[in-house]
């Protein structure tokens, strides 16, 4: 697809402001897109036909028919499990979180020996001194020995690895001996080098009693070994989506003998753009296969692709059932008008430049608005760049290899653009549009806070997203987040922000007026350094001097007078951050503590009480 707004390409790089403290090498980034770039000439010609993942792969025509039957249903149940009375079962499904949902549900394997496993996999087990079936193993394993699709929602570390290589040696076992040139009995598909290794140990560790060859293959390694490993014949597969495409492409392997399918990670498998990979490599796969996904979260995208590879699956979950955010992630929601968005980004932008990693995403509603923020922000003199669903792969790739390694620190995008995404050291996720549904809120601030980092997500709420508040505040909540008292009184009453009644000319910003410096574009000042309006700022209508950065307490302090008129700063939202004693305006913000401070009609509101 040829770039549609080649003359758009010289601008985007924001000008000869320096790229702004965000910026790496490359003061400008439009100008490589653009027709009258030297260096990547390809992104304004119109005849750049990008080539598809798996295009060269002809999808296969199955006929039942001719296939060769293969067997799925192994499972015996043990009298320990047959003999247990629904009142136990369901006991220890409540104990353990295990939620379960589909027809004809076999009860949970409480002890190993309840699994039918072999003896050499029992051995293995208590070599390895296991002590009892994790939730996901005791349910996923008599559904995955059955033959049965299934679906299992569990975090990492649940045990899920084991809960589906376990029933994949047995159904391999089962199987007629590989010829020389077969493709692998069982596939497991993983978003990453790391967890495909991570399996691969775990299935080496099972497999050498039970001689069941594995393989891990994976891009940025070097093809001649895994192809060889191929070539060799190997019952089990661990792979990336990209790596086992072009493995396909060249006729290295195929899929004709693949009866155990599993899909690790699906949704960040998705998040990665992989979803075009996994539908070419499933298309090579015969249709009655067994499949089983796993996956950490269960958004729609992952929901639908379910419903399209699997057939009468059984769902499992682990834990809560209620829609939560990562806790790691400090969130922040700025109740504003529409008009105010804007000049409050560039305001927050400011601030988090300023802090030593500053990898920031901003979401956005449309193509064209990433456009006309990319460019605002680069005119300011930071360096953005956009990605959204008219770009070409090359721009894509080019893009987000921008993003990843720091070139450019800030990327605009919409929802579908991003989902290609998934680089670890993202420490802000800005929402200036909200989405449409807390479930794609969830799914957006998740860019930040990954490996157990922490993270930053800002949202402006507008009244038009009124109708959203109760369901962003139930998230909120159960992540021990402080809710903005404005979020509360917009879910309660839609129509409440006003002009004048949370700032403006009736006072709102700062000083005497009732709301403090939120929302209005005419607020009074609050003290010597007042500010207009509620904006994401370092200023301080806290009646004394601008704020400042207070070392190792993440607190914004000056003469004590901390974030009072309510102004919303990266800084000040730390998680030690408390709004100042003698705040001028209506309220400082924090994770921690004081929504405000005693002076100017603030109220001080804390996490743990008012």
């Amino acid at each position: 697809m040829a770039y549609r707004d080649r003359e758009r390409g010289d601008r985007r790089g924001g000008g000869a402001r320096g790229g702004g403290r965000f910026g790496g090498r490359d003061a400008s980034v439009g100008g490589r897109f653009g027709s009258n770039s030297n260096r990547d000439s390809s992104f304004g010609n119109s005849n750049f036909k990008n080539r598809q993942p798996g295009e060269r792969l002809r999808k296969p025509r199955w006929d039942m028919s001719t296939l060769q039957p293969f067997r799925k249903d192994f499972y015996q149940p043990h009298p320990n499990v047959t003999t247990r009375t629904s009142h136990i079962v369901e006991a220890y499904r409540s104990d353990k979180e295990i939620t379960v949902k589909g027809t004809n549900v076999p009860g949970p394997n409480i002890y190993f020996e309840e699994g039918g496993f072999p003896d050499y996999v029992l051995t293995e087990i208590r070599r390895q001194g296991f002590g009892e079936p994790t939730a996901i193993q005791a349910q996923g394993w008599p559904i995955a020995l059955s033959g049965r699709d299934m679906v299992g929602i569990a975090q990492t570390g649940s045990g899920k690895t084991l809960a589906y290589i376990l029933p994949a040696i047995v159904h391999i076992n089962h199987q007629p001996r590989l010829n020389r040139s077969d493709g692998p009995i069982a596939l497991i598909l993983a978003p990453t080098r790391e967890l495909a290794q991570q399996i691969q140990q775990v299935a080496s560790d099972f497999g050498v009693s039970s001689q069941v060859r594995n393989t891990c293959i994976f891009g940025g390694a070097p093809k001649g070994p895994q192809a060889r490993d191929l070539e060799r014949g190997v019952e089990i597969c661990i792979a990336t989506p990209g790596r086992l495409i072009d493995f396909l492409e060249r006729g290295t392997t195929n899929l004709r003998r693949c009866t155990y399918l599993v899909l690790d990670e699906a949704d960040r498998m998705l998040d990665m753009g992989f979803e075009p990979q996994i539908r070419k490599i499933v298309e090579q796969i015969r249709p009655d296969r067994q499949t089983l996904m796993w996956s950490a979260t269960w958004p729609k995208e992952v929901r639908n692709l379910a419903e399209e590879f699997l057939t009468d699956y059984i769902q499992i979950n682990i834990g809560s059932l209620q829609l939560a955010a990562n806790h790691n992630i400090l969130q922040i929601v700025d109740v504003c008008e529409e008009y105010e968005k804007e000049s409050k980004l560039m305001k927050l932008l400011e601030e988090i430049s300023n802090e030593p990693e500053n990898k920031t995403i901003i979401f956005v509603e449309t193509k064209r608005k990433v456009d006309d923020i990319t460019r605002a922000i680069n005119r300011y003199g930071w360096q953005a760049i956009g990605i959204h669903g008219d770009k070409s792969q090359q721009e894509r790739d080019y893009v987000l290899n921008q993003f990843r390694n720091s070139r450019s620190a800030i990327l605009v995008a919409t929802d579908v653009a991003a989902r290609g995404l998934d680089v670890e050291d993202v420490k802000f996720v800005i929402n200036l549009d909200y989405p449409s549904n807390s479930e794609d809120y969830v799914h957006r601030i998740g860019r930040t806070g990954r490996s157990q980092r922490t993270g930053t997500a800002y949202a402006f709420f507008t009244p038009g997203n009124a109708h959203k508040a109760n369901d962003l505040i139930q998230v909120l909540e159960e992540a021990k987040q402080v809710v903005n008292p404005k979020l509360y009184e917009l879910s309660k009453n839609p129509g409440v922000y006003k002009r004048g009644r949370y700032g403006g000319r009736s006072g709102g910003g700062g000083g005497r007026g009732s709301g403090g410096r939120g929302g209005g574009s005419r607020g009074s000042r609050g003290g010597r350094d007042g500010d207009r309006g509620g904006r994401f700022d370092r200023s301080n209508g806290s009646g004394g001097d601008r704020g400042k950065w207070n070392g190792n307490s993440s607190n914004m302090a000056s003469n004590k007078n901390s974030m009072g008129g309510g102004s919303y700063s990266s800084k000040a939202f730390s998680q030690n951050s408390y709004g100042g004693p003698s705040g001028g305006g209506s309220s400082g913000y924090s994770q921690n503590g004081g929504y405000g401070g005693s002076g100017g009609g603030g109220s001080n509101y804390r996490q743990n009480g008012y």
